[in-house]
């Protein structure tokens, strides 16, 4: 309590300090000050009590990587994704791409990713699949810390983490192509085809990449083919609609730990996702209604650690999450912002294996116990109203509520309530207190020796207090949270049970600066303390960047600290730390070429962040990008 104390008084302090350069304005906003994940509608982050992280396309590709994770995972303090290679996920035993916020599990399906506000995971396992989120498809990406449940419902009792997909915004006609093509260590292929097209009313963008690598052990190969597809209309300036489309194909090999070597392991992973929606804006009103599909077919061969006595069976798994989403925004008076939702859910997942040689389905456990269940599919309903009201021209208070049912575990109210202050133009203080929950999983319910049709959902509350401050080209954010929950899914003598507890505090920093027209620094750190430890979740997280250019080059340095991250809790807990450090280059060499490098890991440090699973050392990676 003593250093909470002491670190407000500093930040309180600091509200007096006058800035050098022009201050944030009403006229001056920068777009990474709007947020759309916390409120439904674009609104600026002083006025909203929650805390958002947002990255800029500029962002996501200035280093050409091609999944939005491992950019998060740099930037977004207190966030962390686990890996296993130079490239791929993967799905499964001993997956990586576990997302873990404040030491909230996205493996467990308890952070919740979205893609322009719709929900996309596993209808059968409840978790992200992290090959699915490229950033070919990405705008903007916004990471909500703390629970989102009110607005989102089931799964982002940890937090969301929204895509804003990319599209060419009203204006001037014109058209853009980009290229992206790059090769590297252990046979790592990335190549990006794009298109966007603004013609009056009509706007189209389409995108397409192929990525391979063989990885850095054996039996780990990666490839991945993906495409997206996304075209808008506006009819007028009130009324506009859209469709868009995703599609991700990847193969994966599946090692397993150097101690526990395994053989023909392999995946083939299909995920698809369907969105169409209409939105209106005027005003002192404005909203959405869409609908969506997110569908996927695994294939997996659980391998064998016998090459000589290969498996004769597939395991195979169909699920689709359907829903349909409202909402309206009014303002009914100044400085009054109410909006009122509801959202449709129909989850769909079937699991079963089939024989090798025929084809045919065979009679497993995994199978009765689902049919016999009658729970393939489930339906959720909800409900939900926010109130923001400015009281002050420096305070803002929010205040939502919850209503979810789903026809096997009954109803849930989520409740939410917080304030923002602003003591100057230039800052902000905010205090918020969210529960979040997450209904259990089909597979923690009947798939499987442990599952268990009397499950209840998990619940948490979140205590969070923000400052947030821009002094002239300074800017930094501190967020102090602490966390407890109980409900939690746990395995109990073979049997998932509601015994588990969450309690987490921690301490969330961030900064940058652009000291000149050339060079400029950005900072996060997060600590995090666990009264039950979870895997992936490192207690001290570090991460300084630096961007210089100048004329035609462009340099990025980066160095990243995981301190005490722990790669395995049973049976026996191990940990590590270690020190990453990674450059880029890049040189626009007229204004359809630029050449890029890229290298990871340059101190060649030997790591792990999954036991058993030794990571890449120094590797590198080069490429052109062509645009047009």
């Amino acid at each position: 309590m003593k250093k909470i104390v002491t670190l407000l008084s500093l930040l309180a302090l600091t509200a007096s300090v006058p800035a050098n350069a022009q201050t944030l304005s009403d006229s001056t906003v920068s777009l990474q000050d709007v947020v759309v994940t916390g409120t439904r509608n674009a609104t600026e982050l002083r006025y909203l009590p929650t805390t958002v992280t947002v990255l800029d396309r500029q962002a996501l590709t200035g280093q050409n990587q091609p999944f939005i994770l491992s950019t998060l995972s740099q930037q977004v303090p207190g966030f962390f994704v686990s890996g296993r290679g130079m490239m791929g996920y993967g799905v499964s035993g001993g997956a990586a791409g576990a997302i873990n916020l404040r030491g909230i599990s996205g493996s467990g399906g308890q952070m919740l990713v979205l893609i322009d506000g719709h929900p996309q995971y596993s209808g059968i396992y409840g978790h992200p699949i992290a090959d699915s989120y490229q950033t070919l498809m990405a705008e903007r990406v916004e990471v909500l810390h703390g629970p989102a449940s009110v607005l989102y419902g089931s799964n982002a009792m940890g937090g969301v983490i929204n895509i804003v997909t990319r599209g060419f915004q009203p204006g001037h006609d014109a058209n853009e192509t980009h290229i992206n093509i790059g090769g590297g260590s252990y046979g790592t292929l990335q190549t990006e085809a794009s298109y966007q097209e603004r013609r009056g009313k009509l706007s189209i963008t389409a995108a397409a990449q192929y990525n391979r690598s063989d990885n850095h052990r054996p039996r780990m190969g990666y490839e991945l083919f993906g495409t997206y597809f996304k075209v808008g209309y506006d009819f007028s300036s009130h009324w506009n609609a859209y469709l868009d489309a995703d599609f991700s194909h990847f193969n994966a090999s599946y090692p397993d730990s150097v101690q526990n070597p395994i053989y023909s392991a392999d995946q083939k992973i299909s995920r698809g996702v369907i969105r169409a929606g209409i939105d209106n804006h005027y005003a002192n009103t404005d909203g959405s209604l869409s609908v969506y599909s997110n569908m996927g077919q695994h294939r997996i061969d659980d391998g064998t650690h016998n090459p000589a006595e290969p498996t004769t069976r597939y395991f195979r798994s169909k699920d689709a999450l359907t829903g349909v989403s409202w909402y309206q925004t009014l303002r009914l008076f100044e400085g009054n912002r109410l909006t009122v939702g509801f959202d449709y859910q129909n989850l769909y997942g079937k699991a079963y294996y089939t024989d090798k040689a025929t084809g045919a389905v065979l009679h497993t456990p995994q199978i009765v116990n689902m049919k016999q269940a009658g729970r393939s599919h489930r339906d959720e309903f909800a409900g939900y109203v926010d109130i923001r009201q400015d009281i002050l021209p420096w305070l803002t208070l929010d205040a939502g509520i919850r209503y979810d049912y789903l026809n096997i575990t009954g109803d849930e109210w989520i409740p939410q309530a917080g304030v923002a202050l602003r003591p100057t133009s230039n800052s902000t203080l905010k205090a918020l207190v969210s529960k979040g929950f997450r209904n259990p999983t089909m597979r923690e319910m009947y798939l499987y020796p442990p599952s268990n049709e009397e499950l209840l959902p998990e619940r948490l509350w979140n205590y969070e207090l923000s400052w947030r401050q821009s002094l002239g080209a300074f800017r930094y954010s501190v967020n102090l949270y602490y966390i407890k929950g109980d409900n939690m899914i746990q395995t109990v003598n073979r049997q998932n049970v509601n015994t588990g507890e969450i309690e987490n505090y921690g301490v969330e920093a961030s900064a940058d600066y652009r000291l000149n027209s050339h060079l400029s620094l950005s900072t996060n750190h997060s600590y995090l303390h666990m009264k039950n430890i979870i895997a992936y979740a490192p207690a001290y997280k570090g991460f300084l960047g630096a961007r210089y250019n100048c004329g035609r080059w462009t340099a990025h340095l980066n160095a990243q600290y995981i301190n005490n991250i722990t790669t395995r809790v049973t049976p026996v807990r191990s940990t590590d730390s270690f020190v990453l450090l990674g450059a880029s280059l890049a040189y626009q060499a007229n204004s359809v070429l630029q050449l890029w490098a890229r290298g990871e890991n340059l101190l060649d440090q030997d790591y792990e962040i999954m036991y058993g699973f030794p990571m890449p050392g120094a590797n590198f990676m080069a490429g052109v990008n062509l645009s047009f």
